[in-house]
């Protein structure tokens, strides 16, 4: 509690307070004490100071006036005191309102300055908001303007674009969603001959015939289903009664959020390409007839010389006649093989040309061949020199027919171009690797010779050397041409070095699989086959009865289809051979009467034929069981023979290398095996997923320039191609992207197209080949 009293008052205000306190009555009452004590004292001191003697009457006197006029006195100036503190108190109390007064007028004005402070903000803010408003009116207004002229522009972007789409000469239709149209173009109008007001809302089942809208239908659905686009060639009939073919791209089509809308179709009248692919697809058949029917006319009288030279050979005769028998002999396989480039010619345009392995006898086929090119040697008086350095395999897997023919070709061509001096022949082989053995044969000549700036350009088709020394053998341009497409079919390579009039030296390397199987033997295991051959034409006849007959088989011929069949009703055949043109029904209906008569049960058929056209597995597929060629030789009978009748263990198996071969002949198997050891399997199948992500558009592009006949750029393009194959192991796409990066090549435009296919195949198969690579090394890994 604080205390009444204050030091900072003064003596007057403390002794008024003390008043107060204590009442005016008790401070009287102790100050007439105090002062009678006072007087008493007083009088006693003065009267003894004045008189010496002190008397009772003086203290008396003093006393009394003192009790008279001490009180009143004394409370006069107290209740003066305790007036004055009460106006103390009461102006102290106005001054504390006062006081209150100013600090209340102090909080006032600060609140006031507080107020006016906010109500400033408040106008500073309301001033910003009316700024504000005023930019977003501007704003707006100018957000109006732009949209404005946005509308504008989308107007005149629509009129633009719908004028476009009216002036295409395409046909483009949309529909929504429940497959109704919703907007068309003019092509669309005349085709359906309904103006797209009248369009808009129907069906295709309200606008097209049912077939067609059926089909229709069914491609929307897919569309709509994959949300993919597709492509499609259909017949359209327009409202004039006109078909026109189309090719259409069908695709959904969405709105800025991604909500399909429906699907849009495009349409491009192709009719003149279908009438141009109709008319080349009847020409490829027309000539693949015309091929077919000289086949077996050209083979029939081939097919006596051939027979009937050899088995004179057989026979004694004097040194000139069998020098000339033996011309008559090499000739005819000469002009076999001539014929042969042409009839390959035309199966490498149709992809049709295959190879059929077989066990080879290495050094047998190289001395039979060695054999022939002899006689042809001898005409012109040439020095002919074979060598085989050993070791070499005994037995092989080869297509020995198409080999034989690369090399004939070879050999024929250094005859041909040699007026003097000499021809090698020779065989090599590398060590054998994973059941795979490089065989390498080698033609030199001292020949002509082949300009050094021309030996890049043999090898394509047509090609030939344009040199005075040539001009004296001539040839179609064919030969070298093929010979190379079959060397690359069997994943070898061939090439060639010369010098002007010193000589020629073509060296063809292949990988053929070493042969795990015991040959078929040259000699026949099977003697006493009772044998039906059906065959029409007296020369072939003779032939073949005879060499038959020699092998040590009955034979009995039947010149008809019919009479074929009446034979086979009464008698059992162990084999019957089968010519496939016959003058009343041909060799497969024959084969399939005998079937459905169950006339040959556990007899086998061969075809026997001279149209080289079909593939051995087109004979297999319609009932025969086997086919030899004519000219027939000695060596097919007896391969044909023994593989039907001898015991089935000793029947050949194809080894397991072949699809390592095929795969070391497209892909740079060292490159990829290095790109998995530095950078990884993973990455390099990364580079491989680009690659194979960005062919389609380098093939696009090179393609358009080719319709275009922008020779510079289908090179460019080319050389893009190259480069982006190599980087990925794809030897054989680098291969022939190379060759047509080459512009400068003499016979470029008429190669062009064959190698553009070629490259489009081999981009099909060997992309296939490195997925299936680099499967391998992953799981290896």
């Amino acid at each position: 509690m604080l205390s009444p009293y204050s030091a900072d008052d003064p003596w007057a205000i403390r002794f008024a307070q003390f008043i107060s306190r204590f009442g005016t009555l008790r401070i009287s009452i102790l100050f007439v004490l105090l002062t009678l004590i006072f007087t008493l004292a007083g009088s006693y001191f003065i009267r003894l100071y004045m008189t010496g003697e002190v008397h009772l009457e003086d203290f008396v006197s003093a006393v009394m006036l003192t009790l008279l006029s001490a009180p009143w006195v004394l409370y006069f100036f107290s209740e003066l005191v305790r007036q004055l503190e009460v106006s103390r108190n009461s102006l102290k109390e106005v001054v504390a309102q006062l006081e209150s007064l100013r600090e209340e007028d102090v909080l006032l004005n600060r609140e006031l300055q507080h107020n006016i402070r906010q109500l400033n903000v408040e106008i500073e803010e309301r001033r910003k908001a009316q700024e504000d408003r005023e930019k977003v009116f501007t704003e707006l207004e100018q957000e109006i303007a732009e949209k404005s002229e946005k509308e504008q522009h989308a107007l005149r972007l629509s009129t633009l674009l719908r004028s476009i789409i009216d002036a295409s000469p395409d046909l483009i239709y949309y529909r929504n969603e429940e497959g109704r149209f919703a907007g068309c173009n003019r092509v669309a109008e005349q085709m359906t001959g309904k103006t797209e007001e009248e369009l808009i809302g129907l069906t295709p089942h309200e606008v097209y015939d049912e077939d067609l809208a059926s089909q229709v239908v069914a491609s929307d659905q897919e569309v709509l289903e994959s949300n993919a686009g597709i492509t499609e060639e259909l017949w359209l009939r327009f409202a004039d009664g006109s078909k026109r073919y189309y090719e259409m791209r069908k695709v959904p089509f969405f709105d800025r959020e991604g909500n399909r809308l429906g699907l849009l179709a495009f349409g491009r009248d192709i009719t003149e390409r279908k009438h141009s692919q109709v008319a080349l697809e009847k020409a490829s058949r027309d000539k693949t007839a015309f091929i077919a029917t000289i086949s077996h006319e050209l083979r029939t009288p081939l097919n006596g010389i051939v027979g009937l030279s050899r088995m004179l050979r057989d026979t004694k005769l004097t040194d000139e006649q069998y020098s000339w028998v033996s011309t008559i002999y090499a000739s005819a396989i000469t002009l076999g093989n001539i014929f042969n480039d042409i009839i390959d010619l035309d199966k490498l345009g149709r992809d049709k040309l295959e190879l059929a392995l077989k066990t080879v006898n290495l050094k047998d086929f190289f001395a039979e061949l060695s054999s022939i090119i002899q006689l042809l040697v001898a005409d012109k008086n040439l020095n002919f020199q074979t060598s085989m350095q050993e070791p070499l395999p005994d037995f092989v897997e080869a297509d020995g027919t198409r080999l034989r023919q690369v090399l004939w070709n070879l050999l024929f061509n250094a005859v041909k171009f040699t007026q003097q001096g000499s021809i090698s022949f020779s065989l090599t082989a590398s060590e054998t690797k994973n059941g795979i053995c490089h065989v390498v044969f080698k033609v030199a000549d001292t020949g002509v010779g082949i300009p050094a700036e021309e030996l890049d350009k043999i090898f394509a088709m047509y090609y030939q050397v344009k040199h005075p020394d040539h001009q004296s053998a001539t040839g179609t341009g064919i030969g070298l041409a093929i010979c190379k497409q079959m060397v690359e079919l069997m994943h070898g390579e061939i090439s060639v070095s010369s010098r002007v009039g010193k000589g020629t030296c073509f060296t063809v390397e292949l990988p053929l699989a070493i042969s795990t199987r015991p040959a078929q033997l040259a000699e026949i295991r099977v003697a006493g086959l009772k044998i039906l051959l059906v065959e029409d034409i007296e020369l072939n006849v003779m032939v073949a009865k005879a060499l038959l007959e020699k092998l040590g088989q009955t034979v009995e011929v039947a010149m008809t289809g019919r009479q074929a069949l009446e034979m086979a009703r009464n008698n059992h055949y162990d084999l019957v051979l089968l010519d496939i043109q016959l003058p009343d029904m041909n060799g497969f209906e024959v084969a399939s009467q005998m079937h459905e008569e169950e006339l040959v049960t556990g007899t086998p058929i061969v075809a026997l034929t001279a149209n080289v056209i079909k593939t051995r597995q087109e004979y297999l597929d319609q009932g025969m069981d086997d086919v030899i060629s004519k000219p027939i030789k000695k060596s097919r009978v007896v391969e044909v023979f023994n593989q039907l009748f001898c015991d089935a263990s000793e029947l050949p198996t194809l080894p397991e290398s072949g699809s390592r071969a095929r795969s070391e002949s497209v892909l740079d198997l060292d490159m990829l095996q290095m790109l998995v050891d530095t950078i990884g399997a993973e990455m390099l199948s990364t580079s491989v997923n680009v690659f194979n992500q960005s062919i389609p558009q380098y093939m696009e592009i090179l393609l358009t320039n080719l319709s275009a006949k922008d020779k510079d750029e289908v090179c460019s393009q080319a050389h893009k191609i190259k480069g982006a194959a190599g980087s990925v192991g794809l030897s054989r796409v680098q291969k022939i992207a190379n060759q047509i990066q080459q512009g400068d090549h003499p016979a470029w435009w008429q190669n062009v197209y064959d190698w553009v296919e070629e490259l489009q195949e081999a981009l099909k198969l060997d992309m296939q080949s490195l997925l299936n690579w680099l499967s391998d090394q992953t799981i290896d890994d």
